[in-house]
Formats: structure tokens, sequence, C-alpha cells
């Protein structure tokens, strides 16, 4: 039997393995600063709904949602 990758697993009440923790999605506005594992340190230029745009200073890059590697200062 194959799942999917995308395919989210269950786990039944009665199981005593928790499931895994749902991911915490950042919240950026305008001016913060961010630290990225990649690209190291930047300001929030503009949000979007599908992430955010982030100026590292020799490049400037759209950072898509759920932020992976990225942290706010």
């Amino acid at each position: 039997m194959t799942t999917s990758p995308g395919a989210k697993r269950r786990h039944l009440a009665s199981s005593p393995f928790k499931p895994d923790p749902e991911p915490v999605i950042e919240e950026f506005t305008v001016g913060d600063r961010v630290s990225h594992d990649s690209y190291g340190l930047g300001r929030v230029t503009a949000v979007h709904a599908s992430g955010v745009t982030v100026d590292f200073g020799d490049q400037t890059l759209h950072i898509r949602s759920p932020f992976t590697g990225m942290s706010p200062l």
C-alpha cells in the first residue's frame, strides 16, 4: 500500500503516539528584520498573500509561506 507524498497521516485518538504538531507560520510586516538560513540577514519590503519580499542587500527575493528557514530578529 502506498500513500501520496502530500497525504497527511491520520492518528487514532487511542494511539499512544502523538501526531506531528501543526507548523507555526510566522506573520511578518514591512520593515521587519529577518534571518534566512541560505541568504542571511534581510529586511521585509512587501507582504503578499503567498509570501513576503525580502531585501537581502545584494538581492531581493520572494519567500513563499510557510517561511521555512527564515526567522524574525
